[in-house]
């Protein structure tokens, strides 16, 4: 049997056009080398799992490539030394690849150094890194990738040239989920893959690990319903049905429901909370302009386009007021199961007094 190897190691990038969501920053990189401009000491920031690591290492095969023109397929391992900060984070450690540093590369015109999470080196190693970063041999070229730019003294700063690596979008880490799924033959509903991409909030690393676990639970079919119940995430099903028992002032019906999701075992917290997001998507779903705002599967997106004709505007303002309120209150309240039910029995009544008013008038 071979070995597994996880989505976010097989399916690492080998090119800049392979990254997904930092296209700006791949394409100037490919310019700096293309026109000689690629500066000596260059810092990758931003959050997990989007990329920085993964640049730094194309980068790093492209620029003695491009010089020698040499095939694609040499990668000049020799060229690149990688070094972690987190676990070498002692002036002893600079000082060695100082030393390092100071010599020609064997193959090729250029060494790249990476250094990994570098917030994370001493002050006094910050001091002895200084002077071989600001003047480095002309064969050293300095990538340094964190994920904490406000701990990275200014003088390191100042000195680099500095790429801000921004999240993955929903729909840049669902589409690039769904390349995945149809190579590896997975049968991956639309929404299924939203779900997931929502859930890695922007790092696709997250989004290819929570893919893999999922895979491993439901097999080659991948449904919404299987990624929702092994990710113990509320299913959107759940907010349609409870703001049509809302909209029809069934206040039993809410409560019991409400009961149902408890028992579940999810948190009431995580249930208001879902909730007000649910008002919020069925506003933006109210008009045609900001319908583009709406971050859900095809699939969801006509459930919400519909359940917004039903909902009025006052209500849903309303609504997503007192559900705010809610889950502000939750930490702080005594009763938090009383607190959000009693949330639930005010946003029943909202529209209770219209109902009454058309009975009347009829």
């Amino acid at each position: 049997m071979e070995p597994f190897i996880v989505s976010a190691r097989k399916y690492r990038p080998l090119t800049f056009q392979d990254v997904v969501g930092q296209q700006a920053i791949t394409n100037t990189l490919e310019n700096a080398i293309e026109n000689n401009h690629l500066a000596q000491a260059l810092l990758f920031t931003g959050p997990r799992g989007v990329g920085k690591t993964t640049c730094a290492r194309i980068l790093a095969k492209k620029i003695n490539q491009k010089v020698s023109g040499e095939h694609q397929d040499d990668d000049f391992a020799f060229n690149v030394f990688e070094l972690d900060a987190a676990s070498n984070n002692s002036v002893d450690d600079i000082r060695s690849l100082i030393d390092q540093v100071r010599i020609p590369p064997q193959v090729g015109k250029y060494k790249v150094y990476i250094i990994d999470e570098v917030h994370m080196l001493s002050q006094a190693a910050f001091n002895a890194f200084l002077k071989t970063l600001e003047e480095p041999p002309v064969h050293a070229i300095f990538i340094l990738a964190t994920t904490e730019k406000h701990k990275i003294i200014p003088t390191i700063l100042s000195r680099c040239q500095i790429f801000d690596f921004k999240r993955i979008t929903v729909s840049s880490a669902k589409d690039h989920l769904k390349k995945i799924a149809i190579q590896e033959g997975v049968e991956a509903e639309d929404d299924a893959l939203h779900v997931i991409a929502q859930k890695a909030d922007g790092a696709m690393r997250d989004a290819l690990s929570i893919y893999d676990r999922v895979v491993s639970f439901a097999g080659k079919n991948l449904t919404r319903q299987a990624v929702t119940e092994n990710l113990n995430v509320l299913d959107y099903d759940v907010y349609f049905k409870v703001t049509e028992l809302l909209l029809e002032n069934k206040i039993p019906e809410v409560l019991i429901t409400f009961n149902n999701v408890l028992a579940k075992g999810f948190e009431g917290q995580h249930f208001i909370n879902g909730l007000a997001s649910h008002f919020r998507d069925l506003l933006v779903a109210k008009d045609a302009v900001t319908v583009q705002l709406l971050q859900v599967g095809d699939n969801a997106k006509k459930q919400y386009l519909e359940q917004a004709t039903k909902a009025e505007l006052a209500f849903l303002m309303t609504a997503i007021e007192k559900a705010n309120t809610c889950d502000l209150q939750y930490k702080a309240s005594k009763n938090q199961r009383l607190l959000i039910e009693l949330c639930l029995m005010q946003l029943a009544s909202i529209t209770f007094s219209d109902v009454k008013k058309k009975a009347v008038t009829s």
